[in-house]
């Protein structure tokens, strides 16, 4: 109700006031809603703004998922064929509505990137993944594992039958949320005791990033760097990494970057995630689509094509032959190391010469766990066994860190971890070394090892590391999403 309404109790004010703040002075449902229980206080209202009000309300919000009486009250026959907009702030008169209203504002108020609704055998439960790490599991009752089947897809506006003969079903819809839409993407595959479902968040209010602030805080070594490469007039720049480690979320600060009016940008995506005035959107609607859209887009006088991802030969030539013919292309792949991109290119089908001559810059991104200010816990040294398995020299022996703390706390929702920052990798690739990986004199491993010799360029290790002296991560989430088990420097 107060979600709904824009109000929220503020504070008692002596013994016979209770302070209200409120987005809208005139609305009577503050007091329908709070003078009942309270009949012996006045109300006092302050006028705020409803921003405000959203913000108070999520601070104090607990992430306990539903009630026992609210499972309990769902009907697991009745279906509303009605719902469209999905508002998840308001209050849902159908139950199975209000489960999955309160399920997934818990998720966007918590930061969750994924929502996870599994089927096993003796019990159904959702989790949500938050900062790569999945978190506790949420027991649902089993008899609602249909009805809350059938819910989404009618969300989705497909029929409830799909579920029946479809191996696999892919969708999306968009719910609302403080007047805030989140896209939603949503895969569901059968298992042997019902099924796996995934809904990925997509947040577009929390795309809008800028290279050197929020996760994209570079440190100054790699906005050099990355400047370096921005000023590439035509080639190829690749962003590996694994799936989740921001690749399209760098990519797109990129192209805010490079956004300028005598500029012509065009995108290709699967979906459209970041919508910047200037740039020319296109969305993937089928893989068929792929190569008659680039042949259009080579067509159509463009100085930057953004392709969504290398996936086949046919993508990877597509990106060769606009590079070749004087575009600057941006485009992801999936590779753990920088210098296993050209090799990916060679797995894929196309000649080492090829994309030796085309491709400018290989890069990696990581998203590494950051430490909550509020309970991290100092640690004189790295033992002995960890500088061993991570391949860390004696000065680590005495150099001051941090660790999560075991329980957490209230501000990081009791993880020890609070957001994430991405780390990068650079390999540029000069006209000399495209030469010598051309003529074979020079493997992608051997100019990764020059390169972290030389010790000038960005790389995962040493940012990963810098971050650990710096005290804003752990070595446990840094070997996470590196390999630190082996050092080339």
């Amino acid at each position: 109700v107060m979600t709904r309404g824009f109000f929220a109790p503020q504070c008692l004010s002596g013994d016979d006031k209770i302070i209200l703040a409120s987005a809208n002075p005139r609305s009577p449902l503050a007091e329908d809603y709070i003078a009942p229980p309270f009949p012996h206080l006045e109300i006092v209202r302050i006028v705020t703004l409803a921003s405000e009000i959203a913000r108070a309300i999520e601070s104090v919000a607990t992430n306990n998922g539903p009630s026992r009486s609210e499972l309990e009250a769902i009907d697991v026959e009745d279906l509303d064929d009605g719902i469209h907009d999905f508002d998840v702030t308001t209050d849902h008169t159908e139950p199975m509505a209000q489960l999955i209203a309160t399920i997934m504002s818990d998720a966007v108020r918590t930061r969750a990137s994924d929502i996870h609704f599994k089927v096993e055998k003796e019990t159904f439960y959702y989790c949500f993944r938050v900062d790569g790490d999945i978190g506790r599991k949420v027991e649902i009752p089993m008899k609602l594992k249909d009805r809350l089947d059938a819910f989404l897809l009618n969300l989705m506006k497909l029929p409830t039958e799909i579920r029946n003969t479809a191996p696999g079903i892919s969708g999306r819809f968009t719910i609302s949320y403080f007047h805030r839409p989140i896209d939603i993407r949503y895969e569901r595959h059968r298992t042997y005791r019902g099924y796996h479902i995934t809904m990925r968040l997509l947040d577009k209010s929390n795309i809008n990033v800028t290279l050197g602030k929020g996760t994209l805080a570079f440190d100054d070594e790699t906005m050099f760097a990355l400047n370096k490469v921005m000023k590439i007039p035509a080639g190829i720049i690749v962003m590996s990494g694994p799936t989740g480690s921001g690749k399209s979320t760098t990519l797109n600060a990129i192209l805010r970057e490079l956004n300028r009016p005598e500029v012509n940008i065009l995108t290709l995506e699967n979906p459209v995630e970041d919508e910047v005035p200037g740039i020319t959107h296109c969305d993937l609607k089928s893989p068929k689509e792929f190569k008659p859209m680039i042949a259009s887009f080579m067509r159509s006088d463009p100085d930057i094509i953004l392709m969504g991802e290398v996936r086949d030969l046919e993508s990877a030539e597509l990106a060769i032959e606009a590079a070749v013919t004087g575009h600057k292309v941006l485009t992801t792949i999936h590779t753990p190391r920088a210098s296993q991109i050209i090799e990916r290119f060679e797995q894929l089908g196309v000649e080492r010469w090829k994309i030796a001559q085309t491709l400018k810059a290989a890069c990696a991104q990581r998203l590494v766990k950051m430490l909550c200010p509020y309970c991290k816990e100092a640690v004189t040294g790295i033992s002995d066994l960890d500088r061993k398995t991570f391949s860390l020299d004696e000065s680590w022996a005495n150099v001051s860190v941090f660790k999560a703390h075991d329980d957490g706390c209230s501000e990081c929702r009791n993880t020890g971890y609070s957001g994430r920052t991405a780390i990068l990798e650079i390999i540029p690739i000069s006209p000399k070394v495209s030469d010598q990986l051309s003529k074979g004199e020079m493997t992608p491993y051997e100019l990764e090892v020059k390169v972290a010799e030389e010790g000038i360029l960005p790389n995962l290790r040493r940012s990963g590391l810098r971050l650990l002296r710096e005290g804003k991560t752990d070595l446990a989430a840094v070997s996470k999403v590196i390999d630190m088990t082996y050092t080339d420097d």
